[in-house]
């Protein structure tokens, strides 16, 4: 696991869009899985940019969402479906016919998150899966509890997880309790994986899945088990971590390898 942290939420952005785009760059029909919430938004802002300047084309990529409410038609508002047209999809020269987020109306859930994760091996699995992290140390909406083998199905949320989300939704509006998600065993199958995190609120979070032991109570602590996991966070979010000055030089170490520099100071 590649811990680096970073000033600020804007670098964490910056870096996160380098790595995607770096894949795209390197397969132009890459497969990648991405994440809804506070946290990508800046990174989306950065490959939309990066798309403008003409430096990045998405027309041949495949994606596959991590998750959707239950019970919300594409068209609501705080719908995954309505986020990512609204952030990414509709900014850029994305394909729609090859953006896939999970049907929050389906009508037999056994057999629909069956067919997912088919739809996930024919395109060849996922090259590089971008994260968040929940205050509780969840990874899309495998709550605390959840089976560190599981697959994409549904998932009753916490009432933790509907309060941080609450603020997406009109006041007064109810928060959906149950959601369909890509399980933390299908995500562990992705070739690479960036998490991302930033501000004060997720510091305990970072912490307990980075340096805790690995446990279904903390999903995200099951990415120490994969063999390339970029960990970005900022100074905030890294605050209650006991190594971050051997993270930070391993990072020194590790940007040199990459540049080709001198290793010694």
């Amino acid at each position: 696991m590649r811990v680096v942290i970073l000033p600020q939420a804007d670098d964490v952005s910056r870096r996160a869009a380098e790595l995607i785009s770096d894949c795209v760059r390197k397969k132009p029909n890459a497969v990648l899985g991405l994440a809804t919430g506070g946290t990508p938004l800046g990174t989306y802002d950065e490959l939309i940019r990066l798309y403008e300047a003409g430096e990045i084309s998405f027309r041949n990529v495949t994606t596959f969402n991590l998750d959707e409410y239950v019970g919300l038609s594409p068209q609501h508002e705080q719908s995954y479906h309505h986020f990512m047209r609204a952030n990414l999809f509709s900014k850029a020269d994305f394909d729609l016919a090859k953006c896939h987020v999970p049907n929050g109306l389906a009508d037999d859930y056994a057999s629909y998150c069956e067919a997912y994760e088919q739809q996930i091996r024919e395109a060849g699995g996922v090259d590089l899966q971008l994260l968040g992290i929940g205050t509780d140390g969840h990874i899309a909406f495998n709550e605390p509890s959840s089976s560190l083998a599981s697959r994409t199905r549904l998932k009753a949320l916490t009432e933790v997880t509907r309060q941080d989300n609450a603020r997406f939704f009109a006041p007064g509006e109810e928060v959906p309790s149950l959601t369909v998600t890509m399980g933390v065993g299908t995500i562990l199958e992705s070739r690479k994986i960036v998490l991302l995190a930033t501000g004060s609120k997720k510091a305990d979070a970072v912490r307990a899945f980075i340096e805790g032991p690995v446990s279904s109570q903390v999903t995200a602590s099951a990415l120490q088990l994969h063999p390339r996991v970029v960990v970005l966070i900022d100074e905030l979010a890294a605050a209650h971590l006991e190594r971050q000055d051997y993270y930070k030089e391993v990072e020194r170490v590790q940007r040199q390898v990459e540049q080709r520099q001198p290793l010694h100071r």
